[in-house]
């Protein structure tokens, strides 16, 4: 019988931190450190506030972008917080956690062989997640004397004719970095100036200390040339929830 595997999964190797997982599962008492997830459970709030719901029978279909009402709160939130305006009728899609959000950008925007620079490390699923798409990472590398921030240099480096986009992702895991307004202002004008998109996976947002986050889109002219991945599994230990956005 023949492979039936298409060739470009058959090249992406499994995740590493999921394996671990998986051993963790079997274990008691065990404090894994492979999986970014709150070690606090869901707060009372939120918990009560989706038991109302089921209760209320709100089980059905919703529309593919989610409800207009959590698109208008994640409008007005973003407002609030950093001061970037959506349109929650037609900029926002609430997806299954931010992974399915990056699968849907990385096949909504890639032709086969074009190029996504990403600075490493990152997030195990970046790579797999352009290749999937059609797309080709291109890894480049942080260091500790940079504080793990890529810089514009390191970027501008790797660019080629087949470069289409950057995937940021900070605060980063699994270092914990956190990017300055300087730096980033320096990335995004690269960005700019070879008329690249900038991916920025901010699903850590909240969780700096000492820091001020800086939120990519909310730059000067970046919000057209940005797309923002957010969601709700590590501000508010919601990870078995799965709800992300775009």
């Amino acid at each position: 019988m023949r492979n039936f595997i298409s060739d470009r999964v058959a090249a992406t190797p499994p995740s590493g931190i999921r394996k671990f997982f998986d051993i963790a599962a079997t274990m008691k008492d065990v404090i894994s450190l492979g999986i970014g997830e709150p070690d606090f459970v869901t707060p009372q709030p939120i918990l009560q506030a989706g038991i109302d719901s089921l209760q209320r029978g709100e089980t059905a279909y919703t529309s593919n972008s989610g409800t207009a009402e959590l698109r208008t709160a994640l409008s007005q939130h973003l407002n609030k917080l950093y001061k970037v305006q959506y349109d929650p009728a037609d900029e926002i899609i609430v997806t299954v956690g931010v992974s399915e959000a990056l699968y849907l950008v990385m096949t909504a925007v890639l032709n086969p062989g074009d190029e996504v620079i990403i600075p490493e490390p990152s997030f195990v699923s970046y790579a797999p997640e352009v290749s999937f798409a059609g797309g080709v990472p291109v890894a480049v590398p942080t260091y500790v004397k940079d504080n793990f921030q890529v810089t514009a240099e390191t970027i501008e480096a790797a660019i080629t004719p087949k470069t289409k986009a950057i995937l940021l992702g900070y605060p980063n895991n699994p270092t914990g970095a956190v990017m300055t307004r300087e730096v980033m202002l320096e990335v995004t004008a690269v960005a700019e100036q070879h008329d690249l998109l900038i991916i920025s996976d901010e699903i850590y947002d909240r969780l700096v200390y000492g820091i001020e986050h800086v939120c990519v889109p909310a730059l000067p002219g970046m919000r057209e040339r940005t797309v923002l991945l957010g969601g709700f599994s590590k501000d508010y230990a919601m990870t078995g929830w799965r709800i992300g956005y775009a």
